[in-house]
């Protein structure tokens, strides 16, 4: 485990550098455990693959705690006590998040690409992507994309080496072992295999996002 500062109000704790789902329920477990017991100046706590970061107030964090030489020593002795103690959630607490997925020539522009790469007929590609179930293991780039994984090795196929300018809200995409949904219209350089119309993000929401970091997803084809 490693920790270190993000600027002047923000420390990162690194479990380690992979994709993994031992560290990722570490780095979600460890977030959680600072929004159920938040200290005085926290702000809020973002889990990633393998680690959390944790934003705070350092004016507010060094008057509660005046014996710490600096606010970034006070939230480091709690985020080490609280990683060493956090008990991990049982795995079947874990939310199932069933996503429609259409796959046709106009929601799925790279589906011949991804079978040329696999070597696979296109109605296979499609049957290993959608009998997965994958894990959200974090948020990010846009608003409300999850990063989730793992995809069949088989169908992994890289980030397109020009990205598009522009591609369309819902999107679901491949890159290498990940996949993700665009949650807006937003350039990017994903493989594009399909299309849901299901809601990614919306900002009125009392939960704007739709996924949550160690949310299951399986895609239902429609």
């Amino acid at each position: 485990m490693r920790i270190f500062p993000l600027g002047e109000n923000a420390l990162t704790v690194e479990f380690g550098n992979e994709i993994s789902l031992d560290l990722n329920r570490k780095a979600i477990d460890l977030a959680e455990h600072f929004q159920n017991e938040p200290f005085p100046g926290l702000i809020e706590t973002v889990p990633a693959y393998a680690s959390t970061t944790v934003f705070y107030d350092p004016t507010i964090v060094r008057r509660a705690f005046r014996e710490n030489p600096s606010a970034f020593d006070a939230v480091r002795s709690l985020a080490e006590m609280a990683a060493c103690t956090v008990v991990q959630r049982p795995v079947n607490e874990k939310r199932v998040v069933d996503i429609p997925i259409i796959i046709d020539r106009a929601s799925a522009p790279d589906l011949n690409s991804v079978s040329e790469f696999s070597g696979l007929p296109v109605n296979e590609v499609i049957s290993t992507f959608v009998d997965r179930t994958y894990r959200v293991y974090m948020l990010g780039f846009l608003p409300g994309f999850p990063y989730m994984g793992e995809v069949d090795e088989r169908i992994a196929a890289p980030r397109k080496q020009t990205p598009r300018v522009k591609v369309t809200r819902g999107s679901v995409g491949i890159a290498g072992k990940q996949t993700g949904i665009y949650s807006l219209e937003s350039p990017g350089g994903w493989q594009i295999i399909g299309r849901t119309e299901m809601e990614m993000f919306d900002p009125v929401k009392e939960r704007p996002c739709a996924l949550q970091p160690g949310d299951e997803v399986r895609f239902m084809r429609v």
